[in-house]
């Protein structure tokens, strides 16, 4: 039996991010069922993706976004400072293609939902390990469809940042802008204290009325 390597064609590593056990056993399972492809490192939380990334620089990280310690969303641009040549792929149950658009803003490559894993997964994964895109078939056609976002204020606003500011001005907590954007209730604070000083607004009645006089909600 020849063994493959990395250093064979088409051979590559990967390293496996979900907080369920048996969801990662079933994952190996099926990437290593394909020629050249090997796991290196399993982790439960976004603190050991991270570190396996940096310890392995895997070809291709497989990622669930609903972690237990971190928004791994939010991780991403570390990852991939860390390991510049790794592709992420998200794996997921989020339909919303807000989240895969989110996802692919941040720069991962791949977003398969979990509900069609198999076959789907391992293109994503073969895609992404060769440097391309792959993205779920009917978000793609979602996010094809939706209307395009409108432009967005003065003041230097990042696109993050009127997110935020649109969703604090629709009435949610922090705590809910954290779980729609999959991002931690400290870089909720640390965006809205950004916004504050940006358009010199401070209350909530201020910033739903800059909101309003900007169009980013409607009356």
């Amino acid at each position: 039996m020849v063994r493959v390597t990395t250093d064979d064609q088409d051979a590559f590593t990967v390293v496996l991010a979900d907080d369920h056990a048996v969801v990662r056993a079933g994952l190996r399972l099926l990437l290593e069922g394909r020629p050249g492809c090997r796991v290196v490192a399993e982790a439960g939380t976004t603190a050991d993706a991270l570190r396996y990334v940096r310890a392995h620089r895997p070809r291709v990280l497989v990622l669930d976004l609903n972690m237990p310690d971190r928004p791994s969303l939010e991780a991403i641009p570390e990852m991939l400072a860390a390991s510049p040549r790794t592709a992420i792929v998200v794996l997921t149950m989020q339909e919303d293609p807000a989240f895969a658009r989110e996802a692919l803003r941040a720069g991962a490559l791949g977003y398969v939902l979990k509900e069609a894993a198999d076959d789907e997964l391992l293109e994503a994964v073969r895609l992404s390990a060769a440097g391309e895109r792959y993205l779920n078939p009917r978000l793609g056609a979602r996010l094809a469809a939706e209307p395009p976002l409108p432009p967005g204020p003065p003041d230097d606003l990042t696109e993050r940042e009127v997110e935020v500011l649109r969703l604090i001005a629709l009435g949610h907590t922090n705590g809910e802008i954290a779980d729609r954007l999959f991002l931690s209730v400290r870089t909720i604070e640390s965006h809205r204290a950004h916004i504050q000083q940006k358009i010199r607004r401070t209350t909530r009645a201020e910033l739903v009325r800059y909101a309003l006089e900007h169009k980013l909600v409607e009356v």
